[in-house]
């Protein structure tokens, strides 16, 4: 956890003085997808960059006996329904016995289109598409890694609750082997003054090993700016073959400037 808040530090010590540049138009709001493994259906704002950026640290899995990863996640929505993501992971320092080794991450690019907005009672809608540029040898968590995935994505607000669904298709790949793997999530959140506390229960098939991995997932985040929120939390695995622990700390940043002119 040192290693965790000394790399997130860095990394909210470069983003608080960008966050007060002067702006001509009023900032919108930042709108997290993490530190939830479900990702909402709505879009960040159009024409603005946003950085998700984080370090989750874990222990015990089927890959590995602890590991602590740096993981960044940068999104552009360039039409009012349709948003593009890159998502990478630079660090990875993992441990099996007595085995120690420090590699990058792999890299992964996406679009996320929406198709329903929400009205009242109707959620917002949206599909995606994430396809991987580069496999890592490092460890995975207990999800494992895929080629490239497709997800239903359901969002909405009810009675003061917010809730994000996904269901999830991946096709993972290992040996020269494929398999499907199917995903659901469900994450709600409820707002406390100015926190947002996330609760969420998850499931993934685990092909290769013929199991389950389930877990459970507590987080908690805080506006620092309209455009700059601050998480943490945990996960607690639930299955034999699932990560037994997971720690997480990271923050949301929206880039006060639009990239062109409305």
């Amino acid at each position: 956890m040192r290693t965790i808040l000394l790399g997130c530090g860095r990394l909210l010590i470069f983003a608080v003085p960008m966050a007060a540049q002067s702006v001509t138009d009023p900032v919108p709001e930042a709108n997290p997808a993490r530190p939830t493994v479900s990702t909402p259906a709505t879009l960040t704002p159009v024409g603005y960059l946003q950085f998700e950026s984080g370090s989750l640290g874990a222990i015990v899995s089927p890959e590995f006996d602890t590991r602590i990863g740096i993981n960044q996640v940068t999104k552009l929505t360039v039409l009012p329904w349709l948003e593009f993501f890159v998502q990478t992971e630079p660090y990875i320092r993992s441990s099996l016995s007595r085995d120690r080794e420090v590699r990058p991450g792999e890299v992964f690019v996406g679009a996320q289109a929406v198709l329903v907005r929400a009205d009242e009672a109707r959620p917002t809608i949206a599909v995606s598409y994430i396809r991987r540029l580069y496999e890592s040898p490092a460890p995975e968590l207990d999800l494992g890694t895929f080629r490239e995935s497709g997800t239903i994505l359901v969002s909405n607000d009810i009675a003061g609750f917010h809730y994000d669904a996904n269901f999830i298709v991946t096709e993972e790949t290992q040996g020269g082997a494929r398999r499907a793997q199917f995903g659901q999530t469900l994450s709600i959140s409820h707002s406390l003054k100015n926190f947002t506390i996330s609760g969420e229960l998850w499931h993934f098939t685990q092909p290769y090993l013929r199991s389950n991995a389930v877990g459970n997932l507590w987080a908690i985040s805080y506006p620092l700016r309209r455009n700059l929120v601050i998480d943490t939390g945990f996960n607690r695995g639930l299955t034999t073959t699932s990560t037994n622990w997971e720690e997480f700390i990271g923050f949301t940043y929206l880039l006060p400037r639009r990239l062109w002119s409305k």
